[in-house]
């Protein structure tokens, strides 16, 4: 059974609802982090927004994969903001007036209002801050294609890899793998195409787009279960083209400004397995 607080809502389990042990930048330009309740005189002050974009924070858990998407694409519109990392686990004041809900983040609040779940905001993103290279493709069906696998992607291999963690036990951990290995082994399918066979560097062509976002923002965690568990989840073997545009993503500037430290998620991992008394790592 899903822990409480890992239930899906709605169509999936998009958003986080728990707080991250391990906080700390991973941009040197926009986010500043800045814990609740470390408002006056703590060592983390707050971040000024850039000209322009007018009062906007961001209420993350640094390790999700859904706060690293909407991070990714505020670093690539070069839109400045104020990160606050959210205990969520304690339902903080903040979380509870903006997104009361569902009471997870990412919640991006933008002049204070606030926007919820992760592919709402990174096109609500692209659409206000337009200028540089778009993240949603100009095409339509392009566009359409796009979603659907950013769908996919939500729906089948995130909670297919978050099994694998929370697991309560060998058998359950092993019918998660191969879910995920089966989502992976589905995306590679679609990378054929939205690749154009391996022809484009990135789904989004030469520049990030939008299911480079939905899907590069797991790959950290493919990363952090691989040195928990021991298994491979890209490989030029089983997903040749994934595991070569794996690579060539987190090459990107974006990538290595923003998504967290796999060791990061490592440690989180731990601290979430001991909470739910899921199967520890076998030796």
């Amino acid at each position: 059974m899903w822990p409480a607080l890992f239930r899906p809502t709605n169509r999936s389990c998009r958003d986080w609802s728990l707080h991250s042990p391990t906080v700390g930048a991973h941009s040197t330009t926009y986010p500043v982090i800045q814990r609740e309740g470390e408002r006056d005189g703590g060592a983390i002050p707050r971040a000024e927004a850039m000209a322009g974009d007018g009062d906007l924070k961001l209420l993350g858990l640094m390790v999700s994969p859904f706060v690293t998407r909407v991070r990714l694409a505020l670093h690539m519109k070069g839109v400045g903001y104020e990160y606050i990392e959210t205990d969520v686990l304690d339902k903080g004041e903040l979380l509870l007036r903006y997104n009361p809900v569902h009471k997870k983040v990412p919640v991006l609040i933008h002049n204070g209002v606030p926007l919820c779940e992760s592919q709402v905001i990174v096109q609500y993103v692209d659409e206000v801050w337009s200028a540089g290279a778009p993240i949603l493709p100009a095409d339509p069906y392009a566009r359409a294609t796009a979603r659907f696998w950013a769908a996919y992607v939500d729906d089948k291999l995130f909670p297919a890899w978050l099994g694998i963690l929370l697991a309560p036990t060998e058998a359950a951990r092993a019918e998660k793998v191969d879910a995920t290995l089966a989502a992976l082994a589905q995306l590679e399918v679609a990378a054929a195409e939205c690749l154009d066979g391996g022809r484009r560097p990135l789904f989004g062509g030469d520049s990030i787009g939008f299911l480079d976002l939905a899907v590069g923002c797991n790959m950290f965690w493919m990363e952090a279960l691989r040195r928990m568990f021991g298994v491979t989840f890209l490989d030029a073997g089983r997903t040749p083209l994934l595991a070569a545009w794996a690579g060539r993503f987190a090459a990107t500037e974006a990538a290595t400004a923003v998504v967290p430290d796999p060791d990061a998620a490592v440690a989180f991992a731990r601290k979430l397995q001991a909470k739910y008394g899921a199967a520890p790592p076998a030796n």
